[in-house]
């Protein structure tokens, strides 16, 4: 066994950082799995495995090895270096990643009824800061404390108030911009990681707890609600696509173009055949319009009765019939990977005018949409198209098609972007009034690069498309390496903080956790209307807190709590990381 004392006493070796990580990650991935009732921690275990690893490491190795031999601090010292470079790598992946995820919808979530649910998870974010400084001056706050105890006591509370909203990337932001130990005078650098861990799994408890809370306050009943989602959306059906077989009997449309008549309509349409005295042929904008003429229409089921009524009568004919009997015209589905068509919109591309061939659908992350003159393309993208084969081929020379390419991560562009994020996260932002200028440090910088790339990148030529399986395996390894860096580091101290009074942070957490959704969420409920099941996954979302997402879909049942969580995630989740960094830029100096 010697060579494992000999890997155990070179705590800056990499075989035992190795070691250690792995252990940390795949225990702590292993029991996120396990529900505790009904709910899973997810990757987040991550963290409580490190802290008990650390732990024992530091009760059995490093204590006894430090009292034998003072120089063996020296290689502690130098294996946190190391860690820490580790788990801010990790941050840097994760936050980006995300960014890339959210940044295509990000601008989108203000439009219509998301401007008030964006609004309403604000004034939530905003109450949890308001609820842990309200606790912290009561609690923690002494006007003739020892220099650095209050500005200490702060900087772990707002450990605590990330704990209790299950917002990882918001402690990573708070750490990173944390001043040096001497600021904080005789009580050493604060370790967030304790804080957070303390008001953790209480934080997950209470967002659950809250919500089911809100139902019987408001005296909401699951029937209603239901009822009034299938309402809604008969009211107000998705442009989800639909095929419709017309005759033209109106003699007011004949001799119109295709274009016109859209134009006159103002209704998405798509004519992906067109059938004259029983010749089949696909049509373009300036195809006119005849009496008795056979059009294969597809457009959203809101605009479906206004075109039938415009243009003449539905026919009761199966149009695949008419298709499978025609040869010469057939349907492909092509993917969009071609950089130069990402941002493109079909009026962009011409591709009825100039190819003879028609789009009708567009399928994007498992969602089938219409394909609209104005629909923007993205990287991806898979375009159901009608025409002749040989048009069909020219076409795929435009779109792409060349499915391998988006097998591989553009993992140069993604760390092209982690470099402007770096670079743009330590510019120094004056505030006036405030001393220390505010940075978007090493999380925020590379999250608002990510979030502008994934929103606006087509328009400068960049493409940073990543597929949802790379995406989301680079942002679960960052997350595990930033969990087990923070956890690793922070089981030195777990213990002694909460022997400490550590065991306040747990109830302060599940009032910082509850307190703001009861509010807020009565607000949205009394105010917005809001329906309860995306109530719930807008309170999920505002919380970035996927177990609470699970519960609500369970519960609901339907895709309410889904549209709810990622109207407001994308604002949350950068509202989250800032405010962490602008509490400790403004507060701190006035302790």
């Amino acid at each position: 066994m010697e060579w494992l004392n000999q890997i155990l006493l070179n705590p800056a070796g990499p075989a035992f950082l190795a070691m250690a990580f792995a252990i940390v990650i795949w225990g702590g991935v292993k029991l996120g799995r396990v529900k505790f009732g009904g709910v899973a921690l997810g990757v987040t275990f991550v963290l409580f495995v490190g802290i008990l690893v650390g732990h024992l490491y530091n009760v059995y190795v490093v204590e006894p090895q430090v009292a034998a031999n003072p120089d063996f601090a020296q290689s502690m010292a130098v294996q946190n270096k190391i860690i820490n470079f580790v788990k801010e790598l990790g941050l840097i992946l994760f936050v980006y990643c995300i960014g890339l995820q959210v940044g295509p919808g990000f601008f989108a979530t203000f439009r219509k009824g998301g401007v008030g649910m964006n609004l309403v998870s604000t004034g939530m974010i905003l109450l949890n800061v308001a609820v842990m400084l309200g606790l912290f001056f009561l609690w923690y706050y002494h006007s003739d404390a020892a220099a650095g105890e209050n500005r200490y006591n702060l900087a772990m509370m707002v450990g605590v108030m990330y704990g209790a909203v299950t917002n990882t990337p918001g402690l990573g932001a708070a750490t990173s911009v944390l001043p040096g130990e001497d600021y904080f005078g005789a009580m050493g650098l604060p370790s967030l990681a304790d804080g957070y861990a303390c008001a953790y799994p209480l934080g997950v408890v209470g967002i659950i707890g809250a919500t089911i809370l809100i139902r019987y306050l408001c005296k909401i009943s699951f029937e209603k609600e239901t009822e009034q989602i299938q309402r809604e959306q008969e009211a107000d059906p998705a442009a989800i696509p639909h095929h419709v077989y017309i005759r033209v009997t109106n003699k007011g449309v004949c001799g119109k173009t295709l274009r016109e008549l859209h134009d006159f309509l103002k209704r998405d349409f798509v004519c992906s055949r067109c059938k004259v005295n029983e010749e089949m042929f696909v049509p373009n904008g300036e195809t006119k319009l005849e009496e008795g003429m056979k059009l294969m229409l597809v457009c959203s089921e809101s605009d479906m009765d206004a075109v039938i009524t415009l243009i003449g009568e539905r026919l009761q004919e199966s149009w695949r019939k008419e298709i499978n009997e025609n040869t010469k015209y057939i349907s492909r589905r092509l993917v969009v990977t071609n950089p130069a068509v990402n941002g493109k919109t079909f009026n962009n591309l011409h591709l009825s005018t100039l190819y003879g061939v028609n789009v009708t659908r567009v399928t994007r992350n498992g969602m089938t949409m219409f394909a609209s003159r104005g629909f923007r393309l993205q990287m991806g993208d898979r375009l159901l198209m009608t025409g002749t084969e040989e048009n069909i081929n020219n076409v795929k020379e435009i779109i792409g098609d060349e499915v391998k390419h988006l097998e591989h991560p553009n993992v140069g562009m993604v760390f092209l972007g982690i470099l402007i994020g770096v670079l743009v996260g330590q510019l120094p932002i004056p505030i006036p009034g405030v001393d220390i200028p505010v940075k978007l440090g090493l999380a925020g910088g590379p999250l608002v690069v990510a979030i502008l790339i994934g929103a606006f990148g087509y328009k400068f030529n960049i493409t940073a498309y990543t597929t949802t399986s790379a995406n989301l395996m680079m942002r679960e390894v960052g997350l595990c390496l930033f969990l087990a860096g923070v956890g690793i580091q922070a089981g030195a101290s777990f213990w002694k903080t909460v022997m400490a009074g550590g065991y306040n942070y747990v109830w302060m957490g599940f009032l910082i956790t509850v307190i703001p959704i009861l509010i807020m969420g009565i607000v949205a409920r009394w105010k917005l209307k809001l329906n309860y099941y995306t109530l719930m996954g807008m309170i999920a979302g505002t919380y970035t807190d996927p177990p609470a997402l699970g519960f609500a879909n369970q519960t609901a049942g339907n895709d309410a709590p889904a549209i709810g969580y990622s109207t407001v995630y994308p604002l949350s989740m950068f509202l989250r990381i800032l405010v962490a960094q602008l509490t400790l830029a403004l507060v701190l100096p006035l302790l």
